[in-house]
């Protein structure tokens, strides 16, 4: 059975030996929902390479008492994937953050596409938000990650273009395009270090403005395959075929590689 994974801000500071309170939300959680129990060995990491190998020693009401067996520190890895994800209909979005978590990218922007259906503004822009960035956590737990992805505020095509500009190489999928991601990343040396972007539309599409800007600053157009994916899993698929030459493919806690799933981006 998998050990539980909980989040702790100053995992970085502890060594083997050293005794650490798991206590707020994570340590309520830890005792009053997962029902940890002394003499049992659970993870703690700072979702920024630090893991915990640890001992639950004494229980509280809202806390845990740990001794640290172990830690690990994984250095982040060179190459830096950012999916700009268009904002999906109803939970669709938590889902494609999910999913984009387990697979291993390490930065999610919110994009207000043009044609997107679903409008984040006011108290819907911070609800939004903070919905993907819980998305986000509890997949990193779940799929044993200790560098966890940054959800950023949410863009506007204006910041894209800004953002594709500074990347080392930028792909919009587009169900028109005439090159396969796939066919470009076979054909040449995939990348190996640096920051990807990948670009996924709304269910309306990308408009011709946006491609258009997008392409100016010097994305690519590329298409995924013979069928048209949803927004939320379209990322997805792209960033398996990004990443899946890399190695490891993102490391876990327990040193395992962890891959993901397969929903439209047009």
């Amino acid at each position: 059975m998998s050990r539980p994974v909980f989040f702790l801000d100053s995992a970085a500071r502890f060594s083997a030996g050293d005794s650490c309170d798991l206590d707020g939300a994570e340590g309520r959680h830890a005792v009053v929902v997962r029902r940890v129990r002394v003499g049992e060995q659970i993870l703690l990491t700072d979702g920024r390479g630090t893991a915990l190998d640890v001992e639950v020693t004494a229980t509280g009401r809202a806390d845990a008492m740990c001794e640290v067996l172990a830690v690990r520190r994984d250095e982040r890895p060179e190459l830096q994937v950012t999916v700009v994800q268009a904002i999906p209909k109803g939970d669709r979005g938590e889902l494609a953050v999910e999913l984009l978590t387990e697979v291993g990218i390490d930065e999610i922007v919110p994009w207000q596409a043009s044609r997107c259906v679903s409008q984040w503004r006011g108290e819907r822009l911070h609800r939004g938000r903070a919905k993907w960035d819980a998305a986000a956590r509890e997949a990193a737990k779940q799929s044993r990650r200790t560098w966890w992805p940054v959800v950023t505020p949410m863009a506007d095509s204006a910041t894209v273009a800004e953002l594709i500009d500074g990347a080392d190489a930028a792909w919009i999928l587009h169900e028109a395009a005439t090159e396969s991601l796939a066919h470009l990343l076979a054909s040449s040396a995939p990348p190996r270090s640096g920051r990807v972007l990948l670009v996924v539309g709304p269910e309306g599409g990308v408009s011709d403005v946006e491609l258009e800007g997008f392409a100016s600053a010097g994305a690519t157009a590329v298409r995924l395959g013979p069928s048209v994916l949803r927004t939320s899993t379209a990322g997805v698929v792209a960033a398996t075929l990004v990443l899946a030459g890399t190695a490891p493919w993102g490391r876990s806690l327990g040193g395992q590689a962890k891959g993901s799933a397969h929903e439209r981006h047009h």
